[in-house]
């Protein structure tokens, strides 16, 4: 119990994933279905709950349904059918998207403090938390503070890595949002993805990206941008402007297509970046679909569970 305490820790101090045993590999391939998973909703505990293992899959969330049900549910679904010897369970990290879904819709999700409490009450031993958070930014900081105050009361924990955490991960990424859009790919056209941004040390992860993708032979048109924080829509629109594109896709590098993609991306107010490059006189199609969408970043979220797994124990 002690060492479990003492590898969070570590996991702390040097941003990796920690613990837990190592039994359980993929059942299936990662299914790409858009329908929600049957995710365990929130109840009272039972006494078969005793025992058992859970994998706890954390995002921050959204109030968009048809989104979150193709993205967030493929993930969650992903996992399932990955790991049936797991249950499968769901927390979100925004307070305001669960008060949000509870006042509007009256449906009941957890916060981590909430999930994790439930675990303990339900007596679960064996915890796998897998985020789909792209990066470790302040929301997995801040997930992984909440967690840890309860790790004395599992025998094995484990917390996966958020999407982009080595760079086998930039370049499986890469591959695939390039794989994804080949249909955009074309002359005269700039495919921009627009990342959320933060003040958190984390945000090089977009340059980083941005660069590894202009470093690819068939990516040189691909421009990655941020809605806070740098690079921003200047940034991306002054890099544009140095091409021959004279159409531009935009598209959201964040798991799900919410309120950011509808809006600040493809709505029709003037600051939007739809708008801002029409008034540039670029010919403009919006792609609404969130990275969770595409069956590679489920197998990726995947095998970070697997890795998270593979730690219980160690």
């Amino acid at each position: 119990m002690k060492r479990i305490s003492i590898m969070l820790l570590a996991m702390l101090v040097l941003g990796m994933t920690a613990c837990g045993g190592a039994n359980s590999k993929p059942a299936s391939a990662p299914a790409s279905g858009s329908a929600e998973p049957e995710v365990s909703a929130p109840e009272s505990a039972s006494e078969s709950d005793a025992g058992k293992k859970v994998i706890l899959v954390v995002s921050f969330g959204t109030s968009y349904n048809e989104t979150r049900a193709a993205t967030i549910g493929a993930v969650e679904t992903a996992i399932a059918d990955a790991y049936k010897d797991f249950e499968v369970r769901r927390a979100f990290t925004s307070q305001i998207i669960i008060n949000k879904l509870k006042s509007r819709d009256n449906e009941q999700i957890d916060n981590v403090e909430e999930a994790m409490n439930r675990l303990v009450a339900d007596g679960v031993k064996t915890l796998v938390v897998q985020p789909t958070h792209v990066m470790n930014g302040f929301e997995y900081d801040e997930m992984v503070e909440a967690i840890t105050p309860f790790a004395d009361k599992f025998d094995a924990i484990s917390i996966g890595k958020p999407l982009l955490s080595s760079d086998k991960d930039y370049a499986e990424l890469a591959d695939i949002i390039t794989e994804e859009t080949t249909q955009y790919n074309v002359v005269k056209t700039a495919v921009v993805f627009m990342g959320h941004g933060t003040e958190h040390p984390a945000n090089a992860t977009y340059a980083k990206l941005d660069g590894i993708l202009k470093a690819m032979s068939n990516a040189e048109n691909y421009h990655i941008g941020t809605v806070e924080a740098a690079p921003s829509l200047e940034d991306v629109m002054t890099g544009v402007a140095k091409t021959d594109a004279t159409k531009v896709v935009l598209l959201p590098l964040m798991i799900v297509a919410g309120d950011h993609a509808c809006n600040d991306m493809a709505g029709d107010e003037e600051d939007s970046w739809k708008t801002q490059f029409k008034g540039e006189g670029y010919e403009v199609e919006c792609v609404i679909k969130g990275l969770g969408e595409y069956p590679g970043i489920q197998k990726m979220f995947v095998e970070h569970t697997q890795d998270a797994i593979d730690a219980l124990g160690k």
